[in-house]
Formats: C-alpha cells, sequence, structure tokens
C-alpha cells in the first residue's frame, strides 16, 4: 500500500517464499539481504513513475555540475575548508593534489533525494566520497525487478563503474575489517569484479605506512587504492597524518580523489544556497536548478518552520535531528554516531519523503541516485523511518513503462 496519488506503486512480494529468494541473491552476491535474523531486505518493488524518474535524472545531472561548480570555487580557499568543516589535516593535501576535470571530482557517487508523493524532489545530500549501496543498487535491484516484471534504470552501473576504473586503475581495494564486516567487504568485492581488473582487497587496518610508502599486511606496495574510509577519519585516526602524506607527496593515488571530501560536506550545500541567495557564481538556469531542488541550508538554525540539523561530515543517519516548528526537538537518530561532536552542523528546511505501508508499519521511501563516471545511472532505495539510519531497509525502486519512455 502506497499514498493515494502518489507517484510510487508498491508492489508487495512477501507471498513468495523469501527463503529461496535470498539464497539467489546470495549466489549473485547480494549476501546480508538477512542480518542477524532481520530483514534488511524488504520483497517489495517502489515504483516510479517514468516522467518522475526522468525529471530526478535530470535533476542529478544538473545538481552534480552546480555542485562541482562550487567545490572548484571553495578550492584553496583555507577560510571556506574551515567553513565547509574540513579537517585542516587534510588541507596541504587538497591544496597540493590536481584537481580533476569537470564532472569527475569524484567518479564513484550517490545522492539522496527526498522524493514526495506528489513528486516533488528535493536533495538531502551527496555521498561524493564512500557510498554504499552499491551491491544492493547494481546486483540486487535489477534482479528484483526483472522478478517482478518492472523496468530497471541499473542496468547500466557496472559498465560505469569499468569506465571510471578502466581511468584509475586501482591495484587495491580496502575497507575497514574486509572479510567480517559484511555489507562493505561485499561492497568492494562487486566493485572489483564489475571493473574487470585484477585488484586485490585488503583490510584498511591491515595497512602500514614508511616514509609515504603504503603497504598492505605482506608488505605489498600500494600505489593506486580505492577505500570505503572517510577521509575525515584522517584527522582523528592513528596514522591518518602519514596517510594524508602519502597522497600529498604522491605516493598513494586515493580514490575517491581527495577533493571528493570538498563534494562530500554537507556544508558545500548550505555554501552553494548562500551564494544562491546572494545573487554569485551561478547563471540564472543554474539558479532555477538550485531554487527547484535544494532545500534551504544554512550554518545557523534561522527556519520558522520544521528543520533538520546534521553534522557535515554525518553518515547513515547519525547526528541527524529533526526540529518541529516551534524549534522543539522532535526526534534524534539514536543508532549511528553522532559526528557532530567532531564537526560543524549544518540546518536544512525538512522535506516530504513518500510513504509506503509494509508488514513492519508505515516507512518513509528515500530515494538515492548513483552517479557513475559523471552519469547518473542507478536508483537504490531505502525505507525506514523520518530519518534514514542503520536501522532502515532496502527495497528496489523500478520504473513503470521505463522503455516506452526512453525510446
Amino acid at each position: 500500500m502506497i499514498q493515494a496519488e502518489s507517484v510510487f506503486e508498491f508492489l508487495d512480494q512477501s507471498a513468495l517464499e523469501r527463503a529461496p529468494r535470498v539464497q539467489q541473491l546470495h549466489e549473485l552476491g547480494f549476501t546480508w539481504a538477512d542480518l542477524e535474523e532481520e530483514e534488511y531486505w524488504l520483497d517489495a518493488v517502489a515504483v516510479m513513475r517514468a516522467d518522475t524518474y526522468q525529471e530526478l535524472k535530470e535533476a542529478s545531472s544538473g545538481l552534480w555540475m552546480i555542485l562541482d561548480k562550487a567545490a572548484r570555487y571553495v578550492h584553496l580557499k583555507h577560510d571556506l575548508y574551515d567553513l565547509l568543516g574540513i579537517p585542516p589535516v587534510l588541507w596541504q593535501m587538497l591544496d597540493d593534489c590536481p584537481m580533476p576535470e569537470p564532472g569527475l571530482i569524484s567518479r564513484y557517487a550517490r545522492f539522496d533525494f527526498a522524493v514526495a508523493g506528489d513528486g516533488t524532489i528535493r536533495l538531502l545530500e551527496l555521498n561524493a566520497d564512500t557510498p554504499t549501496g552499491y551491491v544492493e543498487a547494481s546486483i540486487a535491484t535489477p534482479w528484483i525487478c526483472n522478478q517482478a516484471g518492472i523496468a530497471s534504470p541499473n542496468t547500466g552501473m557496472r559498465e560505469q563503474l569499468a569506465a571510471a576504473w578502466a581511468v584509475e586503475r586501482p591495484d587495491t581495494a580496502a575497507c575497514v575489517a574486509y572479510g567480517s564486516h559484511q555489507e562493505d567487504s561485499g561492497t568492494i568485492e562487486a566493485l572489483v569484479a564489475h571493473s574487470g581488473l585484477d585488484i586485490r582487497c585488503a583490510d584498511c587496518l591491515d595497512l602500514w605506512i614508511d616514509e609515504g610508502v603504503v603497504k598492505d599486511g605482506g608488505d605489498r606496495i600500494i600505489q593506486r587504492m580505492f577505500a570505503l574510509y572517510p577521509k575525515e577519519w584522517m584527522a582523528v585516526d592513528e596514522g591518518g597524518d602519514a596517510l594524508a602524506y602519502a597522497i600529498e607527496t604522491g605516493k598513494l593515488q586515493l580514490f575517491n580523489g581527495p577533493h571528493s571530501i570538498i563534494l562530500q560536506s554537507k556544508g558545500l550545500i548550505a555554501a552553494v544556497w548562500g551564494m544562491y541567495e546572494l545573487g554569485l557564481l551561478f547563471s540564472e538556469e543554474e539558479r532555477g536548478v538550485i531554487s527547484r531542488y535544494i532545500l534551504p541550508t544554512y550554518n545557523k538554525a534561522v527556519f520558522s518552520e520544521s528543520f533538520v540539523s546534521k553534522s557535515v561530515f554525518g553518515r547513515e543517519g547519525g547526528s541527524v535531528r529533526i526540529f518541529d516548528d516551534s524549534g522543539t526537538l522532535e526526534i534524534e537518530d539514536e543508532e549511528g554516531y553522532d559526528s557532530s561532536q567532531l564537526f560543524p552542523v549544518v540546518y536544512q528546511k525538512r522535506a516530504e519523503m513518500a510513504r509506503i505501508m509494509a508488514s513492519e508499519g508505515e516507512l518513509h521511501l528515500l530515494t538515492g541516485m548513483f552517479v557513475i563516471n559523471g552519469t547518473p545511472c542507478g536508483l537504490l532505495g531505502r525505507a525506514g523511518g523520518p530519518i534514514t539510519g542503520n536501522a532502515s531497509h532496502f527495497i528496489a525502486i523500478g520504473v513503470r513503462e521505463l522503455e516506452d519512455e526512453q525510446g
């Protein structure tokens, strides 16, 4: 069940026997459909209207270049690095490393949107540094949609990833707790498989650095590494400054590249909104995209209506707090790590998300859009409470009559 007159249709597949479907997904590489006897995967499809999908894809393309333009404006300006909450240990690295060509500061990123039942689209944030959900979007979603007879726009994700990594050519893909952290390990293994390259997987905790040279636990020198390791943690982790030095001196090339942290900071969205209000930097066409899709976002709570606060480097819902029209705290995330203890906070007007009625009750639907190699190419659905955190579920998003719309 979904809200009446919604741009989403909810197809419940839970009457089908779950165990063999979970096993089939496991064989495809999605091994965490069930986590510790909890159902992470909702056996259903949220079917988006084709015209909404096309608008979302166009919005993603426009916002991608707007944020790229803003990041280039921020580059080399230390006062703006500070405003965005970028730790000073990274400033030299950002200054010294060459800025990639337009649209390719990050080759592997994901927008998170609030798409309301009436089709209104609002950008919540951009994960341009270490997005997960790739397996759910590139492997599980097309399979689930195909089983339900619904078109998926995600089938080109692996080709885009292969094209991106054909340029970057990492020799190593790493995450923390490789081999034991199911989701992150499965994510880098899928990225490696889809790249078609000979890449070794490694545990970030096994890496060590000798005078700027990064080595794995077997003393193999790493020169080009993709890592699901948030760059802001270099400011607090032991050895973080040594890793930054390795990148500054060119002994390690890290992917996503160093400047992806500028895109990652939610402070960049506040900067874009501020420049929009001041009439700076952006063309009339870009201003139209900003006014339509970006929520008013500030470094201070200046709202007279419901708003959200979150750390500029909060992840998986951690640090998110929702306030009502009177400014009273209404709900806060209690599952994720509250990184607002370490980094500045931004304040953003609250946006409405479509809601679905599943066996767990009413859930809010968050819509992700992957941007790989500069191209919007894959939907990721997550369903949970008003704050989408670690306790949320994965739900496949398909598109109704996609073939007719594209043809």
